[in-house]
């Protein structure tokens, strides 16, 4: 295990109730590890918490933050953000701050996620990256030339609220088929629900019951050779490489990397993504674009979190 020292950083992801913590050293090494539930209602004082629980691995000199929304890094602020309380939408940098002593940075989720994908994971030998994650939501974010593009609104990347099938189902954002009605882990499993219903012969149907049946249950049984997860897993990939043949075909990116649980299934689910991209893609393109797997596995957006509190230089743009 890496020594630790004054210079060690540490890296939160916020999500619906549960938090994961990292602390990395200055070179980037993982030396700490923590998950935690919360309730929303307190979360200044429950990221306080964990951040003590953190910083038993050592001093830390500041803390990145990833959550779900949209983030002004100039102003410390976040602008928007459905998937937390309101209180992350009132100052709660200045609170965080207050809180624990330390200097934050906050992160749209996808983001923080590319970064450390960029910098310790399946990016680090890439120019430029355009980063897919896969979880309640789909996000995206594009690097370039080491640099976070957010674009004029800040929320560059939106991936998820691509068009895939004009008569779909309506989505969130008030648009009807988007890539995240179909694709989204939430979704994943509501047409798997769907299609159990009609055919009980799955070993996901011991499942249907549970309140906790995930999209990575689907991955799980898919790698286990369930012949129904496998079939959804080919379908969803389909939804993703259409998305996906449109960022090749407007980008002309060197790497395309997918993170998320459903990832989980490697090549069941990477497999026909690139297929379908190909398919779709402008040919050219899709053969100057490399479409890989995410490494840093469930760790990543805390990790690119921790990174960018190492990395930032006050300028709202992380450096190279």
């Amino acid at each position: 295990m890496p020594e630790t020292s004054e210079t060690n950083y540490a890296g939160i992801e916020v999500a619906q109730t549960t938090m994961r913590g990292v602390v990395i050293s200055a070179a980037g090494d993982v030396i700490a590890r923590r998950e935690a539930t919360y309730q929303p209602e307190n979360l200044i004082g429950e990221i306080a918490n964990l951040v003590t629980g953190l910083r038993e691995a050592g001093p830390i000199k500041s803390v990145g933050l990833g959550i779900p929304g949209l983030v002004n890094r100039e102003t410390d602020r976040v602008l928007i953000s459905t998937g937390l309380p309101s209180a992350a939408r009132d100052d709660i940098h200045s609170e965080l701050m207050k809180a624990t002593g330390l200097r934050f940075e906050l992160e749209n989720d996808a983001n923080a996620a590319a970064y450390g994908e960029y910098k310790s994971g399946a990016g680090r030998d890439a120019r430029d990256i355009f980063y897919i994650g896969i979880g309640e939501a789909i996000g995206g974010a594009i690097i370039l030339d080491g640099k976070l593009w957010i674009g004029a609104s800040g929320c560059a990347g939106e991936i998820g609220h691509i068009t895939i099938n004009t008569e779909g189902a309506e989505c969130e954002c008030g648009n009807t088929g988007c890539l995240e009605t179909v694709a989204s882990g939430p979704n994943i499993v509501r047409r798997a629900r769907e299609r159990l219903d009609r055919d009980s012969t799955s070993s996901l149907s011991k499942l249907l019951l549970e309140e906790s049946f995930t999209a990575a249950d689907v991955a799980r049984e898919a790698n286990n050779g369930d012949d129904f997860s496998v079939m959804m897993l080919e379908r969803t990939g389909k939804s993703i490489g259409t998305a996906v043949a449109s960022m090749i075909n407007l980008l002309s990116i060197e790497r395309i990397i997918l993170g998320g649980a459903i990832m989980e299934a490697g090549d069941l689910i990477l497999k026909p993504i690139i297929e379908e991209a190909q398919k779709r893609s402008f040919q050219p393109c899709f053969e100057a674009t490399t479409i890989v797997a995410a490494e840093l596995g469930a760790d990543g957006v805390a990790i690119g979190a921790a990174l960018l509190a190492r990395d930032f230089g006050g300028t709202g743009v992380a450096p190279v």
